[in-house]
């Protein structure tokens, strides 16, 4: 018989694999969190540079309510006693659209409808409507536990003490945003601005971003509001790893792992790039889906159910990421937080259409030296325009792309490149060397249209012991879904040990 040195190995230290390990801990397994780079968090990670503290990527973070039961942020500190200051954004986002759309979606929800009412006044019955529809999601979600919907005794639990609610949830679970919104709006470019209200966290338009999803994000930015962590989003990396410490788990980085191994096809442990092996009684993987069943196992093991969903979805884009120090001057006062830029409807979903913006010292000052504040823009872009360059052109396309970045945002911000003080740029190919991810991606996006989260896998894969955990398992991305996924994934592993 097997001697496992632990319950579960988690590849990763994303806050997928984080939550998961903690989970774990807390229950008294005994766990191991395998980490290739030097520090924790994956893409919600930090960086330091001359005095910046930049965010890997974005820094509009959901999950840190103090009711209900979607604050799953929150909940995993709080479960592995530890704390994180935050500080509340009154703005979502400030979006400067085409056609002079301009709109602020405030935290207070009715002054959000009222912004946009007065934008489309014909369409204000057909906003509340729409929107009303997502906090009948959000409601629902948030009134029940959310664990493992693979486990049947937790979904005849919950479906036991919230029939409605697990009912409701039945009723969207097929059903996609732009469904729901064709039903109470029929402007068309109201029906563009629900496009990029998706696309800003799925990168999808709405006819392909589950409702569920979207009931989520678009209730919960009023409920629990959008909350920054003091010091970075890496600090919630961080505050985990601590939290897993304190349970009793480990975590070695610059162990990367290159293979998962397995007995009869079942996976009882991994290899590490330099030989060195791990046994435990449960695999789990952060890596996304195709990382783990093309590069971590042989082709020849991917099972059949993996196959049919790489069939069904696609990488996402990966981001070219600009990360500026710029003099304070620069940003006005009364200036929002995250900004989102588009100038043509049509390149929305092009290679750098949309512009994302994160000034994230607007709320936490210490980032940069005093006197300047922290400018980070990214935007959607494929690996292959990036590949096959010299080392000066790969230097020449990344400065090309940061001026013509810059010259875009000078429309929200007027003098930004006199007031420029640092300036990094970050490709779809640092994102893949530094996150480990296949070509640099942010998660899986569908291929065609699909009945909005049926098809998405769950943690539970085809070979015995090993699971998934992350943005590629339901409910998808994000740091609350991921976050969502390492509770789901916790619970069904710990049902397994029979913890």
């Amino acid at each position: 018989m097997m001697d496992y040195q632990w319950d579960a190995i988690v590849i990763g230290a994303g806050i997928g694999g984080l939550v998961t390990a903690t989970q774990l801990a807390t229950k008294g397994a005994k766990i191991l969190v395998l980490e290739s780079y030097v520090i924790p968090g994956g893409s919600a990670g930090q960086f330091a540079r001359e005095g910046y503290h930049f965010d890997v990527g974005a820094s509009m973070i959901f999950g840190f309510g103090q009711q209900g039961t979607t604050n799953l942020l929150t909940r995993a500190l709080e479960a592995v006693d530890v704390e994180l200051e935050t500080k509340s954004d009154p703005v979502q986002i400030h979006y400067h659209l085409p056609n002079e759309l301009d709109i602020k979606v405030h935290r207070d929800y009715d002054s959000f409808i009222d912004e946009l009412a007065q934008r489309f006044p014909a369409e204000r019955e057909g906003i509340r409507g729409f929107y009303g529809e997502c906090w009948k999601v959000f409601n629902c979600l948030n009134s029940i536990e959310l664990l493992s919907l693979e486990e049947y005794r937790y979904l005849m639990r919950v479906f036991f003490q919230r029939p409605l609610s697990c009912l409701g949830l039945l009723k969207y679970l097929p059903l996609n945003a732009g469904d729901i919104a064709r039903r109470h709006i029929k402007d068309p470019l109201l029906l563009k601005f629900i496009d990029i209200e998706c696309y800003c966290w799925s990168v999808s338009k709405a006819d392909w971003t589950p409702m569920i999803n979207a009931g989520m994000v678009f209730s919960d930015r009023h409920y629990g509001g959008i909350n920054y962590p003091k010091g970075g989003v890496g600090k919630i990396a961080e505050k985990l790893v601590e939290g897993l410490e304190k349970a009793g788990g480990q975590i070695r980085y610059k162990s990367r792992v290159s293979e998962i191994l397995l007995d009869n096809g079942k996976a009882i442990g991994i290899e590490l790039t330099g030989g060195e092996k791990y046994y435990a009684k449960k695999i789990v993987s952060n890596s996304t889906r195709w990382d783990t069943f093309g590069k971590l196992l042989a082709q020849k093991n991917m099972p059949a159910r993996e196959r049919k969903w790489q069939q069904r979805y696609q990488e996402s884009p990966s981001f070219l990421n600009l990360h500026l120090g710029v003099d304070e001057s620069v940003i006005a006062q009364n200036t929002e937080c995250h900004h989102i830029l588009l100038e043509d409807w049509s390149k929305m979903e092009d290679e750098q259409g949309t512009v994302f913006v994160s000034i994230p010292t607007l709320l936490d000052p210490s980032l940069a030296p005093q006197g300047y504040h922290i400018v980070h823009t990214f935007t959607p872009s494929w690996m292959q325009n990036w590949q096959n360059l010299s080392p000066r052109e790969y230097e020449q396309k990344k400065e090309d792309a940061a001026n013509n970045l810059i010259a875009r945002l000078e429309k929200i911000f007027p003098g930004l490149e006199s007031g420029l003080d640092y300036q990094e740029v970050g490709t779809p190919r640092t994102h893949r060397r530094f996150l480990g991810r296949k070509n640099g991606t942010y998660g899986p996006i569908s291929r065609r249209k699909l009945p909005g989260l049926l098809t998405m896998p769950f943690n539970r894969t085809s070979i015995k012991n090993l699971y998934c955990v992350g943005d590629s398992t339901f409910p998808g991305q994000g740091l609350n879904a991921v976050a969502f996924s390492g509770f789901a994934c916790s619970h069904l592993i710990a049902v397994d040990l029979g913890l």
